[in-house]
């Protein structure tokens, strides 16, 4: 996989389901410093969808996603 931007946290959230991997990713960013980078990993098949809509209803950027096999990567800058 490639990465398509640095980051500055990275979470898995490997074999969670929903609302788990959005409730680790909320966690994660309080955590950092306006402008820094998370990434977080996901194998819950309706992530992309749940992250599209966090980012929205947040304001956090979702700056990229990308799939890996049964994998997804989010990378989201924190507002």
């Amino acid at each position: 996989m490639s990465e398509p931007t640095a980051f500055n946290l990275e979470v898995d959230a490997s074999g969670l389901n929903c609302p788990l991997p959005i409730l680790k990713a909320k966690k994660a960013l309080a955590a950092l410093e306006s402008g820094q980078v998370l990434k977080l990993i996901s194998t819950d098949p309706g992530a992309a969808r749940d992250f599209e809509a966090f980012a929205r209803q947040t304001g956090n950027e979702l700056l990229a996603q990308e799939a890996n096999g049964s994998a997804w990567a989010f990378y989201l800058r924190r507002r």
